[in-house]
């Protein structure tokens, strides 16, 4: 677990120094998902992590106490208990229930079972998700502050910041849950996943070549990191990556990818 909650932490934290660099106006500006503001954006991330983190500790109780027959309907209340609040104040919000829910976290296994919105998962994967979480709205926050949608095509210089919308080695995380989540994708979507499963071959940054899935599989999903990573945050769309597949339920894939 150590690993994952280090990666957790760090994009946190990154998307947090991002916030502090806007300004009072800045927080009312609109995303691309679900046409959220900044602020909007930030107040799901703290209750969802609040209650994340009450689950963690209480266990099934907690989560079956909060009575969600709709996950639409929920995840609207994790925004409208921000709106009319000051931003700095969902900031703290946000810092108090992040922190509780790493410090549960630790106290767990990888195994451990976790009830969640859409079935029980193991507590790795399930940090996993947050990470993910973190990762997709920090994109859309940082794509409606700075106008554009990818990062730079050259590297800052030495002596300049770092692009804000930089992909980093913790997608590997993201990536690999993709993959996992591939049986629940086809599910969601009504249709069989391969018996012999779906491989993902993706380079990350620095040239970084990583593989998951099966190796006996003839179902290849192969591109680019950050293609498959925001293609599985259901941020793009198959036709705005360079992925490609091999296989025809892979091809599926590129269409019904999801992790959540």
């Amino acid at each position: 677990m150590r690993e994952i909650l280090s990666d957790l932490v760090a994009e946190q934290q990154h998307l947090d120094q991002f916030l502090q660099t806007l300004k009072d106006r800045q927080w009312s500006t609109r995303t691309q998902s679900n046409n959220w503001t900044i602020q909007d954006a930030v107040s799901h991330l703290a209750f969802t992590d609040s209650f994340a983190a009450e689950v963690l500790v209480e266990g099934r109780q907690r989560f079956d106490a909060e009575k969600i027959s709709d996950v639409e309907t929920w995840t609207e209340v994790s925004v409208t208990q921000g709106r009319g609040r000051r931003h700095q104040e969902i900031i703290e919000w946000w810092r108090h229930g992040r922190a509780s829910l790493v410090d549960a976290l630790s106290r767990m296994l990888a195994t451990d079972s976790v009830p969640w919105v859409h079935g029980d998962m193991d507590a790795r994967s399930f940090a996993t998700l947050r990470l993910a979480d973190t990762w997709a709205h920090g994109l859309d926050i940082k794509q409606a502050v700075l106008g554009r949608m990818e990062p730079l095509e050259e590297p800052p210089e030495e002596d300049e910041e770092e692009d804000p919308l930089a992909d980093t080695a913790r997608l590997r995380h993201i990536s690999s849950l993709g993959q996992q989540a591939l049986p629940y994708a086809f599910d969601t979507a009504g249709l069989d996943y391969p018996a012999s499963g779906i491989r993902v071959e993706v380079m990350g940054p620095l040239y970084a070549a990583w593989r998951f899935g099966p190796e006996d599989t003839d179902e290849v999903i192969k591109g680019m990191a950050g293609d498959w990573c925001r293609l599985v945050v259901r941020r793009v769309s198959s036709d705005q990556t360079g992925l490609k597949a091999v296989g025809e339920a892979a091809e599926q894939a590129l269409e019904v990818a999801r992790t959540y």
